[in-house]
């Protein structure tokens, strides 16, 4: 076995892996034992007692993060002329419609969400091999498809993000930068958690919340104590 460096000492040192932490103690844990030069994100894994498979336990939704996730996220909004200002004023980044559509069709896909219009739909829904694959497809249930433009931004830009369960049963979100105060950090986890709780199937048994983890970018995953999130 090689030897340890200095920060897997202190990795060692701070973090058992047999352990469930509460909530406040895994956030404080996650600074401790991250040391990337970059600001690192924060992620959540939960693990959800469904079964992906069926329709009916499929669990998907939109969560506005009170203190935002720590970056710019870049809005592409694909309208007609009438609704160009709504966006630009709300702060989207990028404004328009066939011209983006062809550049898509070219390969360009450097932005995080697009939004755009019920009546442009049908010249959108010819993009979904480009933009699904990449998690970029618009879709009503995440609110990314609306005649509300600019309401749409900047919920957007504040930090609102849509997720989606995997076909292993996995919730995987983004929930801030180390850099973050610890208080920040816990209200996006308890936020996020709590509007999972809202959409737990009814046809879901048993347990709900089998598993809840937070990591870094480059940190071991610290597991939760359930019973120190309040309200689960």
């Amino acid at each position: 076995m090689g030897k340890l460096t200095k920060n897997q000492k202190v990795v060692q040192a701070k973090y058992d892996s047999s352990k469930a932490y509460s909530l406040e103690e895994a956030v404080s844990l996650v600074k401790e034992i991250t040391f990337t030069k970059f600001d690192a994100s924060v992620d959540v894994d939960v693990r959800l007692g469904v079964d992906p498979r069926k329709a009916d336990q499929m669990v998907r939704g939109t969560v506005a993060l009170p203190n935002g996730i720590g970056k710019e996220v870049r809005v592409l909004v694909l309208c007609t002329p009438d609704k160009e200002d709504e966006a630009k004023s709300a702060g989207a980044d990028y404004v328009g419609l066939d011209e983006y559509i062809q550049k898509i069709e070219q390969g360009w896909t450097d932005i995080d969400v697009i939004i755009t219009m019920p009546t442009v739909m049908a010249k959108v829904g010819k993009l979904g091999r480009v933009l699904g694959p990449r998690g970029l497809m618009p879709n009503p249930k995440s609110g990314t498809v609306t005649m509300n433009i600019g309401q749409a931004v900047q919920e957007v830009k504040a930090g609102k993000i849509d997720f989606k369960v995997d076909k292993t049963g996995i919730i995987h979100v983004g929930v801030g930068k180390v850099s973050f105060e610890p208080e920040k950090i816990q209200g996006n986890v308890l936020e996020l958690l709590h509007t999972l709780g809202k959409l737990k199937p009814s046809s879901s048994k048993g347990t709900y919340f089998e598993s809840i983890y937070l990591s870094s970018t480059m940190s071991p995953s610290i597991r939760i104590d359930k019973s120190s999130v309040p309200g689960l």
